[in-house]
C-alpha cells in the first residue's frame, strides 16, 4: 500500500510554459538515462507503475509532475499544508539520442531549475556501477545554487558485491562532502527504500534531510 495515497500523475511537460503552477512544494528526480530513476520514484512511492518504466534509455522526453500529497489550507512554499509533488526530469547523457533532442533537453532542464521557485530539494539517481558523471555533478551544482538539498541514490546496489558497494558509498560521501547525501539503493531488492522516503519528507517538509554518516557501519 502506498504511503501517499494522494498520489497521481499531474501533467507533462514539453515547453517550459506547460510546467504545472508554480505554488506549493516539489523534489525534482534527476539521472542518466537508465540509471534507474523511474524504478527508484515507484519504489519510495511503493506503487508499481507509478512512473513509466522502459528498458529503452532516453525515452522519456518530457517533465512529469506528479502529485504526492493535497494542500490542506494555504499554499505557501514553506507551508507544510501545501501541495507537495515529485517532478521526473528527463535522463541524460544518452549518446544515441539525436543531437535536436538533447538539446531541447537541456534547455528544458535549465528553465526548469533556473524558473522555478518550489523546488525543494533534487535526487540525482546514479548508477554504483558508473559512479558520477558531469551531468550528475550538474544537477547538484543547480541544487547548490538554489541553496535547496541534494540527496544521491546509488542505486542498483545489489548489482555489487556488498563490500564492493559499501566502498563505492564511502567514496562518493568523500567526494561530495556536505554537498550532498548518499545512500545505496536497490529498486529489485527495496533496499533503501525506507531512508529514500525519509528524506524525501524531509525535504517536502522543508526540513534538512542530516548529513552522512561519518562512517557507514
Amino acid at each position: 500500500m502506498s504511503l501517499y495515497p494522494d498520489a497521481d500523475y499531474l501533467t507533462g511537460a514539453y515547453q517550459p510554459k506547460q510546467f504545472y503552477p508554480d505554488e506549493g512544494v516539489e523534489v525534482a528526480f534527476a539521472g542518466r538515462s537508465n540509471a534507474g530513476k523511474s524504478s527508484a520514484i515507484n519504489t519510495i512511492v511503493n506503487r508499481r507503475n507509478f512512473a513509466r518504466v522502459s528498458k529503452q534509455p532516453g525515452r522519456t522526453q518530457l517533465i512529469n509532475f506528479f502529485i504526492l500529497r493535497k494542500a490542506a489550507g494555504r499554499k505557501q512554499p514553506d507551508d507544510k499544508s501545501a501541495e507537495q509533488r515529485i517532478v521526473d526530469l528527463p535522463g541524460y547523457g544518452f549518446a544515441k539520442v539525436v543531437e535536436s533532442m538533447q538539446k531541447h533537453w537541456r534547455v528544458l532542464i535549465t528553465a526548469y531549475f533556473e524558473e522555478r521557485q518550489s523546488i525543494a530539494g533534487v535526487f540525482v539517481i546514479v548508477d554504483i556501477r558508473r559512479g558520477l558523471g558531469d551531468y550528475d555533478r550538474q544537477m547538484l551544482d543547480w541544487a547548490a545554487s538554489l541553496g535547496c538539498p541534494a540527496h544521491v541514490l546509488l542505486t542498483k546496489a545489489d548489482k555489487l558485491k556488498r563490500g564492493a558497494a559499501k566502498n563505492t558509498l564511502l567514496k562518493v560521501r568523500r567526494e561530495l562532502g556536505d554537498a550532498a547525501t548518499v545512500q545505496l539503493f536497490s529498486a529489485l531488492k527495496r533496499d533503501g527504500e525506507d531512508e529514500a522516503r525519509k528524506v524525501l519528507d524531509a525535504m517536502l517538509a522543508g526540513e534538512p534531510p542530516g548529513k552522512n554518516p561519518v562512517k557507514e557501519s
